[in-house]
């Protein structure tokens, strides 16, 4: 008789560094499911970021990257 041990692993929990990133690609025209997708979440935890009710001021922080880049 075989026994199975299985741990769980817990969900990956977006980070501030993450919600600029995630702002970055948004505005580089990619979707909000393939972002989602890229981090293992919910696209409903990249719309958070984007409506900002998680990580807000992560919007102007990407924005002032993108303006210190150019």
């Amino acid at each position: 008789m075989q026994i199975s041990t299985t741990t769980k692993l817990k969900p990956y929990r977006l980070v501030y560094e993450d919600a600029i990133n995630i702002w970055r690609r948004y505005w580089h025209g990619e979707f909000q499911h393939n972002i989602a997708a890229s981090y293992g979440v919910n696209p409903g935890r990249v719309n958070d970021v984007l409506k900002e009710r998680a990580h807000y001021g992560s919007k102007s922080a990407a924005a002032a990257r993108l303006e210190t880049a150019a």
